[in-house]
């Protein structure tokens, strides 16, 4: 982890290759004056209250060490996916494999929320399969549909709702994932 550093009056950012855990330090340590925490792909964002200290919040968060999170269990969501995306056939090339190996090692994970991002309920999923990592596309697509199924780099996602997009699309699920609603 590096020196915290400020991100306006009111937050500091700090990198780390295990943000989770970083994040789990932090809401364990329950710091006087932080509102919120939010955990990126190699940052942790702290927010706090105006007028608090941001040397000594940055101190004490320079000591904290990456913790395991304490809490309730997460839940297990399960999602269908019909594997016939644009891309799959990309993919498989791409990894040296054929589209039913794609398909696969991409279903024999449990894949872990890494954090939220790009849209509302836009999940990072962590524990792709190292064979699956690989490039964005090029070119981005302006329109991709609610629900495809896909990957970019070491992530992999299901898109929550009509979205530009630049992953590599391997399928499609059903299920609903984003109610503003709700």
């Amino acid at each position: 982890m590096t020196v915290p550093r400020p991100v306006g009056d009111r937050a500091l950012l700090l990198d780390t290759p295990d943000p989770q855990g970083l994040a789990a330090a932090v809401e364990g340590a329950a710091l006087p004056g932080v509102e919120d925490v939010v955990v990126g792909a190699a940052t942790v964002l702290v927010r706090h209250g105006a007028g608090l200290d941001q040397r000594a919040l940055a101190a004490a968060l320079s000591r904290l060490r990456p913790t395991a999170a304490i809490g309730a269990t997460p839940a297990e969501v399960v999602l269908d996916v019909v594997y016939d995306g644009a891309d799959l056939a990309d993919v498989a090339q791409l990894a040296g494999l054929s589209t039913a190996e794609v398909v696969a090692r991409h279903t024999a994970v449990t894949y872990t929320v890494a954090f939220c991002g790009f849209s509302p309920g836009f999940a990072y999923l962590a524990g792709l399969d190292p064979a699956l990592h690989v490039p964005r596309r090029s070119s981005p697509r302006t329109r991709v549909p609610a629900g495809a199924v896909a990957v970019a780099d070491r992530w992999t996602a299901a898109y929550p709702r009509q979205s530009p997009g630049g992953w590599r699309l391997l399928g499609r699920t059903a299920a609903p994932l984003w109610d503003l609603e709700r």
